[in-house]
């Protein structure tokens, strides 16, 4: 009968303890509610326990004997049991948190929130009942309900039709009820309430509508849901926290986990507390890195400013920067031009850039910040001089401009036919190597400005500590000296000039000498003493003054900076009578002290910055290189040696060399297989002689005159062939260096640029697959020669491996039966592999020769799938293709860290295979996969000549080539 309960003995037990424990008294219940309830609270009973798993088996044994026990007992009993009942359901009569909010947020009155209180087996008693909904899909008021005899309370159905029933824990959770009171009492009022989180309020209030502090919920883990249910993201909240101020920390770099130290002190760890260093580099999570990205400038330009500091925004700055760029584009970045396509003369002066795009682009540099790609994508009407082809194709030929190179793709035309569509109309991706070329001028120039300011600092402070050391007489000497440096300087344009310049100061004023103003317990610089320091010291510079014009003043007369105006007037002492006067114990001799005066001439020469200029453009004009083979480069240089070209060389102009082959020429001669001379041609070098001769010697006829100018000649042999000439070899050897690299630099990124910007394979036009899948499904190959074997790999249109075939038979070229079988198998099984994936196209890497044989298997197999199952074989396989891939860089990405991290249980030969079929969908992405921090894209070998580079130079390149390809593609 429904209208009877029936209890086991652990029911009655249960029942009596919950009848001995003391409860708070609960909330009151609405009176209507409380009548409905009188006649439905007989079979309540029922609800009490049933098996769920937690009382083990044995129990299920006896609980026909119990039920027979329990049947025995008196009505009296029974009844008495029922009103126990139900004076508990009364007051342990609760609503669930929500539907208090919900009541009240309709107005309903009649009811008050319970107390928080302790309700002990709570959780014994709902993991109860969901096992009874488990078994019957309704709980046994429900089923009660229909009858019309039992049922649940209004607000029970409205919380159950609109949530559902609540969820309890697992009864593993039983054991929980022993832990002391303060945890327990958290759970009350909040554990019932699973779906807390479904209905967002600001805050919550209590019954007289004042807010009241949220308390923690500990959730647990429900026991289904459809879905994402709110407990299954309140345990979510509980265990990881506030999901977005996680990710919030994380991206700022501010995620700190307090801990105590090692000294008990409370204390905040930083993620480099927790991190190795080289990770948070990779990662770009430095305090560097948070710098960069707080300050709204583009990384390149905050990255080179450290190095050449924040550039001038003032117009003259900007005027004075953009001539010396146009003169530097002209002269020394001739390697960026073809030799037929520039518009330039050898001066550089009918360049075909305008300055003021030159100093528009400055201004969009320094001014705005703005980068390269931007301003090549958005300002190009602005500057265009700079965006002109100045290197055009090779294949264009200028004795037949009409003719036009065809692409294979198509296009449609009026009467809807297939034409070919012109190079000319095809958009066509730039290098830019002007707005480069420009951008490396800037950074140059910047750095001549910042090392010329902090030589004036240095040339100061040096002056000033000079001036307690000498007499009256030399305080002149050195003011004019000190001028005349300071005006070379603010005038100096180039490296070399500032080298000069620097030199002149270092002569007369030397590092160290007169510095004791050296801090006690401080590490000294030794002294160098040259001999020109010494013979300064002993007064020989009042002997060199005799000898005629000054150094700057023979400077200026041979750089035609300033005319003769007066005639030299000579001393009327003879240079012996002149030098007895300062002998002493280091010069005993006249001829002692002229020798030293003359070297002090010699090198005060060798050391003007307007000598060695007017020098240097003479010698860099006309100067010849000449190789011969030693005695070594004569048996091992043969015919078919790298060196086979530079082993005999006669009088070869620098400016003839365009190409790397000095760097041949440098290697050579560091292997000691041939011997290098650099040096002007004898009648070069005589009229160079003769100008300094007209220029220094003096024009008198006496005697005296003519030993003076004996000693003249002396001096301009020894500045000329001693010091200036062998000087000049030395920058010409690191010019023709420099030329030679930028042009390697040039041809490596030419290679890398082919590279990278090869389209991606298209698919055919007719295709029918769908319109999501931008790539072609590639199936790509590669060849093993048994361990590994042969793999194929099958990838989507978006590059993720989607399955893997081994087919070491394949390419068997066995008659023996077993081996036609084995072959046999593995086309089978290529069959099927095709025909489940249905590739677009077959890429196949073409390491050996055995790799055209096993093309040809491939299209055996595909012609005998054709032929057996033509079914089977979709419109995309029509007229499938096979094509040949270089496996150099997926090589690199086989034995990449990258490639460990996306496809770490594969072997390396799937690894290949995978880049091989990645780099045919899209080469670009490809080789920037291999741009990472480890920078693996710099062993690809694209130049035989290219171990002449450093890593820093061939990454710059890199970069270079990858930053408007990538921005464009972005930008798409």
């Amino acid at each position: 009968m429904a209208g009877k309960t029936v209890l086991s003995d652990e029911e009655d037990e249960i029942e009596v303890e919950e009848e001995e424990r003391e409860e708070p008294d609960g909330d009151a219940v609405d009176p209507e509610d409380r009548d409905d309830e009188d006649d439905e609270e007989d079979e309540e009973g029922e609800d009490e326990y049933e098996k769920d798993g937690f009382i083990v088996d044995d129990v299920d044994e006896e609980e026909p004997d119990a039920e027979e026990d329990d049947r025995a007992d008196s009505d009296e009993e029974r009844q008495r049991k029922k009103k126990r009942k139900k004076r508990e359901s009364e007051k342990n009569y609760v609503l669930d948190e929500d539907d208090y909010e919900l009541l009240q947020d309709n107005n309903i009155t009649g009811f008050r929130r319970p107390k928080v209180e302790s309700k002990k087996f709570k959780r014994l008693k709902k993991a109860r009942a969901d096992a009874d909904e488990g078994q019957s899909g309704f709980s046994d008021e429900e089923e009660y309900d229909r009858s019309g005899k039992s049922g649940r309370s209004a607000e029970e159905k409205l919380k159950r039709s609109l949530f559902g029933d609540d969820e309890g824990p697992p009864i593993e959770d039983i054991a929980e009820e022993d832990q002391p009171e303060e945890e327990e009492d958290g759970d009350i009022g909040e554990e019932e309430d699973e779906m807390a989180d479904f209905i967002v309020d600001e805050e919550e209030v209590d019954e007289h509508g004042e807010p009241t502090r949220r308390r923690k919920v500990n959730k647990k883990k429900a026991r289904q849901a459809p879905g994402v249910s709110s407990s299954a993201m309140q345990e979510a909240h509980d265990i990881f926290g506030d999901v977005d101020e996680l990710l919030r920390q994380r991206k700022l770099g501010l995620e700190k986990i307090s801990r105590y130290d090692e000294t008990g002190e409370w204390r905040e760890r930083k993620l480099e507390d927790e991190f190795e260093p080289i990770i948070l580099s990779e990662k770009y999570m430095t305090e560097k890195d948070d710098h960069i990205r707080e300050i709204d400038i583009p990384e390149r330009m905050q990255i080179s400013e450290e190095s050449t500091g924040p550039p001038p925004t003032d117009d003259m700055s900007i005027d004075e920067q953009s001539n010396w760029i146009l003169n530097q584009l002209g002269t020394s970045m001739s390697y960026l031009f073809s030799k037929g396509g520039t518009g330039t003369t050898e001066e550089g002066h009918d360049l075909a850039i305008q300055k003021d795009d030159v100093m528009r682009f400055l201004e969009f540099m320094h001014v705005q910040k703005l980068d390269v790609p931007f301003i090549a994508m958005y300002r190009k009407e602005e500057c265009r001089s700079l965006f002109k082809d100045l290197d055009p194709p090779a294949d264009e030929k200028k004795d037949n401009p009409d003719k036009k190179k065809v692409n294979p793709d198509k296009r449609k035309d009026k009467n809807d036919k297939e034409e070919d569509i012109p190079d000319e109309e095809k958009p066509k991706m730039r290098w830019h190597k002007v707005l480069w070329a420009i951008l490396e001028l800037d950074r140059k120039w910047l750095m001549l400005q910042k090392r010329k300011s902090a030589l004036q600092l240095h040339y100061n402070k040096r002056f000033e500590e000079e001036r307690t050391n000498y007499d009256a007489n030399r305080l002149d000497l050195n003011q004019k000296l000190f001028d005349s440096i300071t005006k070379s300087l603010k005038v100096a344009e180039s490296e070399r000039e500032i080298d000069d310049v620097d030199s002149k100061f270092n002569l007369h004023f030397p590092p160290g000498e007169h510095n004791n103003n050296v801090d006690e317990g401080q590490f000294k610089r030794p002294t160098r003493k040259s001999q020109y320091s010494m013979c300064s010291k002993a007064g020989l510079w009042e002997v060199a003054s005799k000898f005629g014009y000054s150094s700057e003043e023979f400077g200026l007369l041979i750089s035609l900076e300033q005319m003769r105006m007066d005639e030299l007037e000579d001393a009327k002492e003879t240079p012996e009578e002149v030098a007895s006067n300062f002998i002493c114990a280091m010069f005993l001799h006249p001829q002692d002290v002229l020798k030293g005066a003359r070297h002090m001439a010699a090198v005060e020469i060798s050391c003007e910055p307007c000598v060695r200029r007017h020098v240097r453009s003479i010698f860099m004009d006309n100067a010849v290189v000449s190789t011969s083979p030693t005695a070594d480069g004569n048996v091992a240089i043969d015919p078919h040696h790298q060196f086979a070209g530079i082993k005999w060389l006669k009088d070869k102009p620098l400016t003839r060399f365009e190409d790397a082959q000095w760097l041949l020429i440098q290697k050579a001669e560091e292997e000691k297989l041939i011997l290098v001379s650099v040096k002007l041609p004898a009648s070069v070098h005589d009229k160079l002689i003769s100008d300094a001769h007209d220029y220094y010697l003096s024009d008198g006829v006496s005697k005296s005159a003519q030993l003076w100018n004996e000693q003249r000649k002396l001096i301009i042999k020894d500045a000329f062939d001693g010091l200036l000439l062998p000087s000049m070899a030395k920058e010409a050897r690191a010019l023709l260096t420099s030329r030679a690299k930028n042009w390697l630099l040039m041809e490596y990124g030419r290679l890398l640029w082919d590279k990278v910007t090869v389209g991606p394979y298209c698919k055919k036009e007719h295709d029918s697959s769908e319109d999501y899948e931008v790539a072609p499904r590639v199936m790509a190959c590669c060849w093993g020669p048994g361990k590994p074997a042969t793999t194929f790999v099958m990838l989507d249109s978006y590059g993720e491996v989607l399955d893997v075939l081994y087919a070491g038979s394949l390419s068997i070229r066995g008659q023996s039966v077993a081996d036609q079988q084995r072959k046999k198998n593995d086309q089978q099984r290529v069959v099927k592999f095709m025909t489940d994936h249905q590739p677009h196209v077959v890429v196949l890497g073409a390491v050996n020769l055995a790799c055209t044989k096993l093309k040809d298997d491939v299209y055996e197999t595909i012609f005998k799938m054709v032929e057996d199952n033509p079914r089977d074989v979709g419109h995309e396989m029509d007229n499938l293709k096979i094509v040949y891939a270089d496996e150099s860089l997926p090589h690199l990405y086989e034995n990449s860290r990258i490639s460990s991290d996306q496809l770490q249980p594969q072997p390396g030969i799937v690894k290949r295979a995978v880049a091989l079929g990645r780099y045919l969908q899209n080469p670009l992405a490809m080789v920037a996969t291999l741009c990472g921090p480890s920078k693996e894209i710099l062993s690809w070998k694209l130049s035989p000549l290219e171990s002449f580079l450093t890593a820093d130079e061939k990454y710059g390149m890199v970069e270079q080539i990858m930053v408007m390809p990538l921005t464009k593609w972005v930008s798409m």
